[in-house]
């Protein structure tokens, strides 16, 4: 099947070169998404852009696709499913959980000239980064995208109750599988505790598998892909 793949903060298509290639071995089709304002030069992209960009990879889709996204970009999975629930047929949601309706983005860190820049790795020390060796976080910061303003704090529209019919795999990467539940079960994830359908997978990394495990993360997407029937 078609696996719409979508990177995170900061992060072009190519995050996904590792994992690509797997997931063909494994008889899928990848479709990495490069987002407005995160490799097409684009500096005033905004977060309906993005939308955009994923909905034209749901519908150029042959058939039913999976959605993938990948920490902050889980809600742009997650918006897929509310603009096109009959047509995803499952998301996936990669060391991330989707925002709720009226949430911002992902205004996480401070702007600077109208972008988002990263932060450096500060905020990321510990389990987030114990698995990235010192030339992949230099390889990582000196290839980052700021990322529009218009894009982090973007406000969440969420309009159709049918998302909540489309399966959810969560992998797990810094976290564990029972401290995901520990979250559902406090109410802490409000879009997945509604959610009809949520499986939980792990996986031994840090936040950015498609670098560090792709061929690991591409199994796990296979065997999700495998899970819907298609």
């Amino acid at each position: 099947m078609d696996i719409v793949l979508i990177g995170g903060l900061w992060l072009d298509g190519s995050a996904w070169d590792e994992v690509a290639p797997e997931l063909r071995a494994l008889g899928h089709r990848p479709v990495p998404v490069t987002l407005p304002g995160q490799g097409d030069g684009s500096a005033s992209a905004t977060l309906d852009d993005q939308v955009a960009a994923v909905l034209a990879a749901v519908d150029a889709a042959p058939g039913r696709p999976m959605v993938v996204g990948h920490s902050a970009a889980c809600t742009l999975a997650w918006l897929a499913a509310d603009a096109r629930p009959e047509q995803v047929a499952e998301v996936v949601l990669v060391g991330g959980f989707p925002a709720a309706d009226g949430d911002r983005y992902a205004d996480f860190f401070e702007t600077k000239d109208g972008a988002m820049p990263f932060p450096g790795w500060g905020p990321f020390e510990g389990p987030d980064s114990a698995d990235l060796d010192e030339e992949a976080r230099l390889r990582f910061a000196a290839a980052a995208i700021p990322v529009p303003e218009g894009v982090s704090k973007g406000v969440v529209r969420l309009t159709d109750e049918r998302r909540w019919d489309v399966p959810v795999v969560l992998v797990c990467p810094e976290y564990t599988p029972a401290q995901a539940q520990e979250w559902l079960d406090a109410g802490d994830l409000p879009e997945l505790a509604r959610a009809k359908n949520v499986d939980l997978v792990d996986i031994d990394s840090g936040h950015w598998p498609m670098l560090t495990r792709p061929a690991e993360l591409a199994r796990l997407l296979a065997e999700a892909a495998a899970g819907t029937g298609s």
